[in-house]
């Protein structure tokens, strides 16, 4: 019982990180590669701030801050540079790495003996991992809602058409470079925040933290999209986002469950989402949606 508990509140936390890459990747239609040094970013700065005495929600806001900062600049590469939208991620990310080096001033650092969103004094009365769950729920609840609500406004919806047709926003008077730019800042901002929670949560920051992270969000929104198929409104597909995150989750816990070295999680990670990807194919190939229509018809 308490792995599954740990494996839910695990799933919400790093549900700010899918939800973060879901405004880029499916919204923006930006492969941004910053992810992989934004969420370290926001583990460093939030823990560096901890570690020397700081609130821990003003830590992690500066954190989230720290992350659109990474956003705008991988925004000004791209946009204004011109550079490649692959190569500008990469290349702010490379940079990101030497810059948590210098905020934390080693390759790591331990948050042992400070308090932090997961020991507040409210949270004592819960038993194990469920101050994760119940942290995990009240942030994920208003950062889902903040987005959900953002997109829904005029400027959102000017974020959404500079996705959807670049040439059509413009010649609807949206100038689509600011809105690639506000785009990559929100996005690295809940990226940075999900760093920051995920330190707290697992006590400690290091440099290399940020491996493998892009897999673990497109995970979450794929994961998310399969098991979800009909007509969805993005607020809806922002829950299945936060739903996908929770059970990538509980895969981990079961292939651990198997007895498999906790080494090749990455490696299961990629598999997971390489076969969530393929799986319309496949449906499409055996004819699994058609086979399961007939199957309900004739139940009914």
């Amino acid at each position: 019982m308490s792995i599954l508990v740990s494996a839910i509140g695990q799933g919400l936390l790093w549900a700010t990180l899918g939800i973060g890459l879901f405004l880029t990747f499916r919204i923006l239609d930006f492969p941004d590669m910053t992810v992989e040094g934004t969420f370290p970013l926001g583990a460093a700065v939030a823990v560096t701030l901890i570690a020397n005495g700081m609130n821990p929600a003003l830590a992690s806001l500066i954190a989230a801050l720290a992350g659109a900062l990474a956003g705008l600049v991988t925004g000004l590469i791209y946009t204004k540079g011109k550079v490649p939208i692959l190569l500008a991620g990469i290349l702010t990310m490379t940079a990101i790495y030497s810059i948590n080096l210098r905020v934390m001033g080693q390759a790591n650092r331990s948050l042992l003996g400070k308090e932090t969103l997961f020991t507040a004094p409210f949270l004592d009365f819960l038993p194990k991992n469920f101050p994760t769950v119940m942290v995990g729920l009240l942030i994920i609840i208003v950062v889902t809602g903040a987005t959900a609500a953002f997109l829904q406004t005029e400027l959102g919806q000017a974020f959404i058409v500079t996705g959807d047709n670049r040439a059509m926003a413009r010649s609807l008077g949206v100038n689509t470079d600011n809105m690639t730019i506000m785009g990559l800042m929100v996005s690295n901002a809940l990226i940075g925040l999900g760093g920051a929670l995920v330190a707290q949560n697992n006590g400690f920051a290091d440099v290399n933290m940020g491996i493998g992270v892009i897999v673990v969000a497109l995970a979450s929104i794929i994961i998310g999209e399969v098991i979800f198929t009909d007509q969805m409104t993005l607020t809806d597909r922002l829950i299945t986002v936060v739903i996908g995150s929770v059970l990538y989750r509980f895969v981990l816990v079961i292939v651990l469950y198997l007895g498999f070295n906790a080494n090749d999680l990455n490696l299961f990670s990629a598999v997971v989402l390489g076969l969530a990807l393929i799986l319309p194919q496949l449906r499409k190939y055996f004819k699994l949606d058609s086979v399961l229509r007939k199957g309900v018809a004739s139940h009914d």
